[in-house]
């Protein structure tokens, strides 16, 4: 069984469910909405966050009919924000196939994204699920204020340490916490216990994200060298704020003027990738993503034992450990 199968197995039967649950409430009358929707629904991901709905739910009591709800609530308005993002960025493609935004233009993806928040909105009122509402719109708000921080700071490129931490808790981390704080109210847990599991997937996430950072300066298994990925989009993760912190201001203008008018100088980009792996960036960077992620297993302590309290504890180590 692979690692990810053994990290499913407590919820197997949940997510079994819940995908017929979620292709419901997809559902429309319009032709053109029912072709983008089977689209949507034939290219779905790793469906990360409703397993994590699930895990949190299970992890405190019964999976209940609310417990559905969350779910489907969260993948309606993560997928929106994916089809709005392919917009904003231009993207063209989404976990390799075509996104909505290259196959029918941004008009429609637009009008897409909206669809799918409206019917997250009318799924919870529909339920009376108004708290798992306040929940996830939260999460929803922060995340478009730490799109917007990041695209300010990559303009000005200023962005200090407490600021990237900022925008990857908002951007990232708040919808994992998102996930985990409705599965505990899901099941009527009691309000420092959602606070638990809300903090629990704070810190997951922001883990979660260090290591993506990390991989951009890091060999590619497929390609054998580091993408550089971040620099070429005028990006500052942890790894290269931390050594420019530390760096001579020559060097941390050089670096800087790297990812302002260079950052597609494949030359430039290498030398700045070697520069962030000599100086220590890559094992700081590394340093602080353990330590969320041992903050989120001190978190899960108290939780009475059981195969869905193990499986976050797989999951918390696996984020650290993913080779992709």
């Amino acid at each position: 069984m692979s690692r990810s199968a053994r990290i499913k197995a407590p919820i197997r039967a949940e997510m079994e469910k819940f995908e017929e649950v979620f292709k419901e409430s997809m559902k429309s009358s319009t032709a053109l909405l029912d072709v983008v929707m089977n689209y949507i629904l034939r290219r779905k991901g790793k469906q990360m966050r409703p397993m994590l709905v699930f895990l949190s739910a299970k992890a405190l009591g019964p999976v209940t009919e609310v417990t559905y709800v969350a779910a489907s609530l969260i993948e309606l308005l993560h997928t929106a924000t994916l089809v709005h993002d392919d917009v904003v960025d231009d993207a063209h493609e989404r976990r390799g196939f075509l996104s909505l935004h290259a196959l029918w233009q941004a008009k429609v993806a637009v009008l897409v994204g909206d669809y799918l928040l409206a019917q997250g909105l009318l799924l919870s009122v529909k339920h009376e699920a108004f708290e798992l509402l306040r929940i996830v719109s939260t999460a929803v708000r922060e995340m478009s204020e730490g799109e917007l921080l990041q695209i300010e700071k990559a303009r000005r490129l200023d962005i200090t340490e407490e600021v990237y931490f900022d925008i990857i808790r908002k951007k990232t981390a708040t919808l994992i916490a998102a996930c985990t704080a409705s599965g505990a109210q899901s099941v009527g847990a009691d309000a420092p216990t959602i606070e638990r599991m809300r903090a629990f997937g704070e810190h997951l996430g922001i883990a979660f994200q260090i290591r993506d950072d990390i991989f951009d300066y890091q060999k590619a298994s497929l390609i054998g060298k580091p993408t550089g990925n971040d620099i070429k989009e005028q990006k500052m993760t942890l790894p290269l704020i931390h050594v420019l912190q530390k760096a001579p201001k020559s060097e941390r203008d050089h670096f800087i003027n790297t990812v302002r008018r260079h950052n597609q100088d494949s030359r430039r980009v290498a030398e700045a990738i070697a520069y962030v792996a000599t100086k220590g960036g890559i094992d700081y960077a590394t340093l602080r993503m353990n330590e969320h992620r041992d903050r989120a297993l001190e978190l899960l302590g108290p939780l009475p034992e059981s195969p869905a309290k193990q499986s976050l504890i797989e999951l918390a180590h696996f984020v650290v450990e993913r080779e992709k």
